[in-house]
């Protein structure tokens, strides 16, 4: 591909970005005996990729805007640093022209495309009228800057309903709407003009016909300096959960090999129409009914965060070509000297929770595992004691898996989730397991709305009788004393005449059970509410390398074996099934669980800050009134009193809060109830 014998230019490279990207830059700048530079926020202080780099500058609060965005101290960071190039990652600045030109005033290479690449791909009306001078096909409508209303919607006649209203400017689905008869649309474009203005600053939008049953595919491409522009194959990214991707392969199952041919040549002329320079990737949308017919989407000008699928299947480091393109080196092969060799599939770990409709959520990372060996990569900026907060995007990781065929890069895929445990921060893994599970994703009939169809069936797995058992046993062997002198300090449930068993409390999901032991860990007897006796041996082995602590049991004479974590009152507890989170509870910590007798406690379902309180302190509220608005990844949550009373306000506008931290409680009439904010 490039000549891996010819040294570069540049002995240090800035990495301006954070988390999985970052460490994965810097492996391929480690590997090339480069000297990598990262840049962090506060937040990002004591992160994974700050501790692997060389050296690490400062850039400033944790907002992104202050640190991150600001092009200032990042080029400020490399000058000092003594970068010779920065390398973008995805996201933040990766396309952003002014940090591109920036770059260049200072001295500094940037290990991305021209300035004005990233100028006419960033701005939608303009690539369909570039890549349709160089005979790339774009889908049916009208594009160009200024357009009205009242043009929008005569022209919708022409193009044809259903019609996808888009904004220019900007992405991930913001100010997009599906249109399918006419008198919605002058709805519509009010709606969509009001929230692209919002998001981007520019409100201009225009129109495409809608493709049925459309499919996500994009070509990854290489421009060198000289005008050599080849294509890597495409990626299948049909899996979307609100246009944002969740599990990407390589290559699609959709495509035959004159369709790939056709739509890499397609790609190639694409890079062609703005003298592309770089690693980049092209969007094209597929009729899952047409499967011979592509459209152009858009270009992104940068690594796409699916690469690793590419880099599998054909053995690419496309790290590695950006750096030796930016430096002036030749591609010296040609387009038929790049193969794909079997099939990979990655999998996105994000910090949500498919239980509570994906809502983000954070904590501190107490234990983990991550998968490893033939056919498995794992892409991740995670490390026991990682503060997953509000601040940055919520994904965590990549699980890729490479195998002979699309069959056995599935199977590769799952076993690789079922590996990978992150105790203390609630995550995705199990839905991902669940997705791969499903027959048209087994048989590859996808399209960019099956998983937003198949989300509402994902039911979470229940926190089972074995599950309670493990983590009562945890808490059990951790208060045996040692060398007790007094029998009453000893947990066995021995006493004078008899036995009286301990008991203790757990919750874990949507149920809360008794566990009571009776023996010692060497041969106990162990029920969960009063039900079947087993007989146990319970062992608990110190604190692991990688966090928590493993616990083995023999229930019944058969063996398992967990890995605990516990923070604050919370257990994590992991195996091969899944991971489980469960917590001791005093009888007064569940009183009114069923029917919401008593008072009711409104928690925060994922770390953010508290925006709006629409209520006063001894309001009285009914049912479904809003109570607390909070904030995280840039998403609103209105959260809502669960019963009627009065409201006992815990946080006040402005707050920073937790995932389940206490934000209100909501008091029946004739109970009383604290006037105002309390800490």
């Amino acid at each position: 591909m490039m000549n891996k014998a010819h040294p570069v230019a540049f002995d240090t490279v800035l990495v301006a970005n954070r988390g999985e990207i970052a460490v994965r830059v810097m492996r391929t700048l480690r590997a090339m005996g480069i000297r990598s530079v990262a840049v962090y926020s506060d937040a990002d202080a004591d992160a994974r990729h700050v501790r692997e780099a060389d050296t690490a500058v400062r850039l400033g609060p944790a907002p992104a805007r202050e640190s991150y965005l600001d092009i200032d101290k990042v080029v400020d960071a490399a000058v000092r640093s003594g970068a010779q190039a920065v390398h973008p990652g995805y996201g933040f600045l990766s396309e952003n022209s002014a940090f591109a030109a920036a770059l260049e005033a200072a001295g500094i290479e940037f290990l991305g495309p021209p300035a004005r690449a990233i100028e006419i791909m960033g701005d939608k009306i303009a690539a369909k009228t570039a890549v349709s001078a160089f005979g790339v096909p774009v889908v049916p409508g009208i594009a160009r800057p200024g357009l009205t209303d009242a043009e929008l919607i005569e022209a919708a006649t022409d193009i044809g309903y259903p019609v996808l209203v888009k904004p220019s400017a900007g992405g991930g689905g913001k100010g997009m709407r599906l249109v399918t008869e006419p008198e919605q649309l002058p709805a519509a474009l009010v709606s969509a003009r009001r929230e692209a203005g919002a998001a981007f600053g520019d409100d201009t939008l225009f129109l495409e016909r809608f493709v049925t049953r459309p499919r996500h595919i994009e070509v990854q491409i290489l421009a060198d300096q000289y005008g050599h522009i080849l294509h890597l194959g495409e990626r299948e990214c049909s899996l979307q959960r609100r246009h944002q991707k969740v599990i990407e392969e390589a290559p699609s199952p959709l495509l035959d090999a004159a369709t790939r041919a056709r739509i890499g040549a397609a790609a190639c002329a694409t890079a062609r129409s703005v003298d592309y320079v770089g690693a980049g990737t092209v969007e094209f949308i597929v009729s899952a009914d047409k499967p011979d017919e592509f459209f152009f989407m858009e270009m992104n000008t940068r690594l796409q965060v699916e690469h690793p699928v590419t880099e599998m299947v054909t053995g690419v480091d496309l790290v590695e070509c950006q750096v030796r393109i930016a430096a002036g080196q030749k591609l010296f092969v040609n387009q038929d000297d790049i193969t794909m060799t079997g099939h990979a599939i990655e999998a996105r770990v994000y910090a949500e929770d498919p239980g509570r409709d994906f809502l983000p959520t954070g904590g501190t990372v107490l234990a983990l595992a991550e998968p490893e060996g033939q056919g498995v990569r794992v892409d991740s900026g995670l490390r026991v004691g990682t503060v997953v907060g509000s601040d940055y995007d919520p994904m965590l990781s990549k699980v890729i898996a490479h195998g002979g065929d699309r069959r056995a890069a599935l199977a590769r895929l799952d076993a690789a989730l079922a590996d990978t445990q992150v105790l203390g921060v609630r995550t995705n893994i199990d839905f991902l397991r669940f997705l791969l599970a499903d027959p048209d994703v087994v048989a590859g009939e996808l399209d960019t709305a099956l998983l937003d169809r198949r989300a509402g069936d994902f039911v979470p797995a229940p926190v089972v009788d074995h599950q309670f058992i493990a983590a009562a046993s945890y808490l059990w062997l951790r208060g045996w004393p040692s060398a007790a002198r007094d029998p009453w300090e000893i947990p066995s449930g021995w006493r004078i005449g008899g036995t009286a068993p301990t008991v203790l409390r757990l919750s874990g999901g949507d149920r809360t059970a008794h566990v009571s032991f009776t023996g010692t860990p060497e041969r106990a007897e162990v029920r969960v509410e009063g039900g079947e006796k087993y007989t146990l041996t319970a062992e608990l082995d110190g604190v692991a390398r990688d966090g928590g602590r493993w616990l083995t049991l023999v229930l019944d004479g058969v063996r398992t074996r967990h890995r605990v974590a516990e923070r604050h009152g919370h257990l994590w507890l992991a195996d091969r099934t899944g991971v489980a989170q469960l917590r001791e509870v005093a009888e007064a910590d569940v009183r009114g669980a069923v029917d919401h007798v008593g008072e009711a406690e409104i928690l925060s379902p994922m770390p953010g800050s508290v925006i709006a309180v629409p209520v006063t302190a001894g309001a009285e509220v009914t049912a479904g009134t809003t109570v607390v608005v909070v904030e995280a990844m840039k998403m609103e949550h209105s959260l809502t009193a669960p019963i009627d009373g009065r409201v006992e306000l815990l946080v006040e506008a402005g707050d920073q809060v937790k995932v389940d931290q206490p934000l209100a409680r909501v008091v029946p009439a004739g109970e009383s109830v604290s006037e105002g904010h309390s800490a």
